[in-house]
């Protein structure tokens, strides 16, 4: 349990995902009611959110939903008809326009595929977006409907947990090849920004709280490629390091219709670290949480 005590009512999209499941599981203070299909909401029918909008006391959207599978968002590319523009932007737009019209605070969960990965250091809020795929441009779009009103944008960048069997993330897969004795080869040239689940639940706790306006890098402290968070991974669950093999991700970007990848994801926490006085674990501490 995290942050306030206090009971508060909160509204949110995608809590039965990877992410927003372990936020709802850690936060046990507080009242969740899940605008999913499962409970009969549908965020590209506006009209099925309204009466819960209307009613519902809740102060507070968190907006998780969105179309992430980023191989299927490329074969969508251009198409505003597609299911990952629809979800991503459409979907986000009736969020905002019920949020506006029922005076609450919407916190929107967006991502580190907005950057081209081609700046030299660390990303942080002040960098201007410029994404290389069709995920990023939709979660961009997105952004800039919410930048236009007093809400939260939180970006994350390689969520990872413990247990989720519904999906399966990068550490989870690495580990299970490796303990399943398969070759893992994970790209030595790009560099990426894990982040522990645990972490973005404790750190959305303080933006729930505090309810600020502005962008946010929720994100791990630890940016490293691939290749070394596998060999890391393998190291600290004692799994054969010589399983993880590198690969170059400018040689995989000469391959006939590959799908782009940007080079260099490491995101600055640094303006949540001194805004909230919370610091997100880097990756050898988050491992050993796992």
């Amino acid at each position: 349990m995290f942050g306030n005590q206090k009971m508060l009512n909160l509204l949110g999209t995608g809590l039965s995902g990877l992410v927003g499941s372990r936020v709802v599981e850690l936060n046990p203070q507080h009242q969740f009611t899940d605008l999913s299909l499962d409970s009969g909401y549908d965020i590209l029918k506006p009209e099925s959110l309204e009466p819960i909008f209307q009613n519902n006391p809740a102060s507070v959207v968190i907006h998780f939903a969105a179309f992430t599978d980023t191989n299927a968002a490329w074969e969508q590319r251009g198409d505003k008809n597609g299911l990952c523009y629809q979800i991503n932007v459409v979907g986000t737009q009736n969020i905002v326009n019920l949020c506006q019209k029922y005076n609450k605070h919407l916190i929107h969960i967006s991502t580190d595929f907005v950057f081209n990965g081609q700046k030299q250091g660390s990303y942080t809020e002040f960098d201007t977006p410029f994404p290389l795929d069709w995920y990023g441009e939709t979660k961009y779009q997105a952004e800039k409907i919410v930048a236009n009103t007093n809400s939260s944008i939180i970006r994350i960048a390689f969520p990872f947990r413990s247990n989720f069997p519904t999906k399966i993330d990068l550490v989870r897969k690495i580990i299970d090849k490796l303990k399943s004795g398969q070759e893992v080869k994970m790209f030595s040239d790009q560099i990426i920004t894990p982040t522990f689940i645990d972490d973005i639940a404790q750190g959305l706790t303080l933006v729930i709280d505090k309810q600020p306006a502005g962008i946010y890098h929720l994100v791990g402290s630890t940016s490293l490629s691939p290749y070394d968070m596998a060999k890391t991974i393998a190291s600290t669950f004692k799994l054969d390091q010589n399983l993880v093999v590198p690969s170059l991700l400018t040689d995989y970007l000469k391959t006939p219709n590959a799908r782009p990848y940007a080079p260099n994801l490491a995101i600055s926490n640094q303006k949540f670290v001194t805004e909230f006085g919370f610091c997100p674990k880097n990756l050898q501490s988050s491992l050993k949480n796992l």
